[in-house]
């Protein structure tokens, strides 16, 4: 069982940088591959980056490549979303999820443990 608390969320001028973070309970994070999704209002909950558990391997959403970067300390059992040059659209709930498989990461079904999110608002 894995719990997950997000934090870092909040108000941000287009063109600015926020950080989120994951905070995991459980001896076993290390072993999951751990993404971040949002959903905005009105919206499907959509992906938007994965680490794998020993963080060698990331995967992105076309919208968020080369603004975005995922990582993760495996010895704080924390994963974080760096966020640059953020943009209106970025506007969403970030919500942090973990998995055991390696596959298919960047599907929503594939995780099973889901933090509550934290609200992101880009404003223009």
């Amino acid at each position: 069982q894995v719990q997950l608390v997000e934090s870092g969320g909040g108000l941000v001028q287009a063109g600015g940088s926020l950080r989120v973070s994951c905070a995991a309970s459980g001896r076993t994070f290390s072993t999951y591959t751990m993404g971040w999704f949002r959903q905005a209002p009105g919206k499907e909950r959509e992906f938007v980056a994965a680490i794998r558990w020993s963080g060698g391997s990331t995967y992105y959403a076309d919208s968020v490549k080369g603004r975005f970067t995922i990582s993760r300390d495996n010895a704080k059992n924390t994963v974080y979303l760096q966020m640059n040059s953020l943009k209106p659209e970025d506007t969403a709930v970030y919500y942090c999820a973990a998995t055991k498989t390696s596959v298919g990461v960047t599907a929503h079904s594939a995780y099973a443990y889901w933090g509550q999110g934290t609200q992101v608002t880009v404003s223009s």
